[in-house]
């Protein structure tokens, strides 16, 4: 025989001040627990929506980013002309040669911060096609101008349109501001090849991007340009290049989520175990009088784990809607492999949602085991005496 599970539902309305005060702290770990892997899944989507599966990234034997990579013009024109790359609307190979390197900015408030700044060619805007220009207009061929990505903008000084910036020894003129769908390309600055080359490493790029004529011929591309001996080359997709750059950040905040939860989540229990000891001992004559009527204490340990788990989905829901506003939040941090501020938005995902709230049955669960084994193991006359 079950005990009714509206008496337990009675039961937790009974003692609203422990059973809000529990499921706020566990509100508070859920929270912590969403955020962090939000932070995780933002900082991810920012550097995998930066490639595309299309696209093939080229840079130097043996490099690891763009930022120690070099490729010739030589190199470069042969990689042009090769026949898997696909062509444009005016005819012309997609094929986009691109310089990188870091230049510092200034922040409004004070400080600074290494920013990539990338030369192109007019083709890099086929060969991504999410980049689009939202304020302003693209530069024009032999001029000291620049767009800078829409994440960039007001976060740093002088990025809106019309203002001056300082690096290479020149100054830029912003023109434009583009955005990117959320990558990482947002937090670049972008300028001509031609303008870029003389201002700082020379008739090099670091890299080489070009879509394919077929996607799914990636394996046959990769290995006709490692036998090429004139090249000297490694192929990437373009969209796992940028993907395994945040696999060290992700895993490093994905564990980070784990620990700082899991400590936190050792006090909510201890709380939630506080809470169930004393409904148990404050309803010793409920127990007598259960135990007595023929429920098995199998039903009284069920009855009050259930209680202890209403608790705690009350905490999860209460989390993930603590939760719900960081969605969107953008915030920035290094990416460690090419040393540059990488802005991303915060991403409370339905999944991480259900994750925080089966998170936080979990410490319910155990917060209100022992509790409930205690109250189903107390002996009948020994119950019936303190009730």
């Amino acid at each position: 025989m079950k005990i009714p599970l509206i008496y337990n539902i009675r039961s937790v309305r009974q003692r609203p001040v422990s059973t809000l005060t529990t499921a706020l702290g566990m509100a508070l770990v859920v929270l912590v627990f969403i955020a962090m892997l939000a932070l995780s899944r933002g900082f991810r989507a920012a550097l995998t929506g930066t490639g595309s599966r299309e696209n093939v990234l080229v840079v130097r034997t043996g490099a690891d980013s763009e930022l120690v990579s070099g490729i010739s013009r030589e190199t470069a024109q042969i990689l042009a002309g090769m026949p898997f790359i696909a062509d444009g609307p005016s005819g012309r190979p997609l094929v986009s040669p691109e310089v990188y390197v870091l230049v510092s900015l200034d922040r409004p408030g004070g400080g600074e911060a290494l920013v990539v700044a990338r030369g192109i060619n007019p083709e890099a805007f086929e060969v991504r096609r999410n980049i689009e220009i939202i304020a302003g207009r693209m530069i024009n061929p032999g001029s000291s101008e620049i767009v800078v990505g829409k994440s960039i903008v007001g976060r740093f000084a002088d990025t809106q349109i019309g203002d001056a910036l300082s690096f290479g020894n020149r100054d830029w003129t912003v023109v434009g501001h583009f955005a990117a769908g959320g990558s990482a390309f947002e937090s670049e600055i972008w300028g001509e090849n031609e303008q870029f080359m003389p201002a700082f490493r020379g008739e090099v790029f670091q890299s080489v991007t070009f879509r394919m004529r077929d996607p799914a011929a990636f394996e046959s591309v990769r290995q006709a340009l490692a036998d090429d001996p004139r090249l000297q080359v490694d192929a990437h997709r373009e969209h796992d290049f940028y993907a395994d750059q945040s696999y060290l950040l992700t895993q490093i905040l994905n564990f980070a989520a784990v620990f700082i939860a899991g400590i936190m989540a050792i006090g909510a229990v201890f709380g939630a175990v506080n809470t169930m000891y004393a409904a148990v001992g404050a309803r010793a004559p409920e127990i007598a009088v259960l135990l007595t009527l023929g429920f098995r204490p199998v039903s009284v340990l069920s009855s009050f784990l259930f209680e202890a788990l209403v608790i705690a989905f009350i905490g999860g829901v209460l989390g993930c809607l603590f939760a719900l506003p960081l969605n969107g939040i953008v915030t920035s941090t290094t990416n460690w492999v090419s040393m540059s501020e990488v802005a991303f938005a915060f991403r409370v995902t339905p999944d991480l949602l259900l994750l925080g709230l089966v998170f936080a049955l979990l410490m319910g669960l155990i917060g209100g085991f022992f509790p409930a084994r205690r109250a189903a193991r107390q002996p009948i006359v020994q119950v019936a005496r303190q009730a």
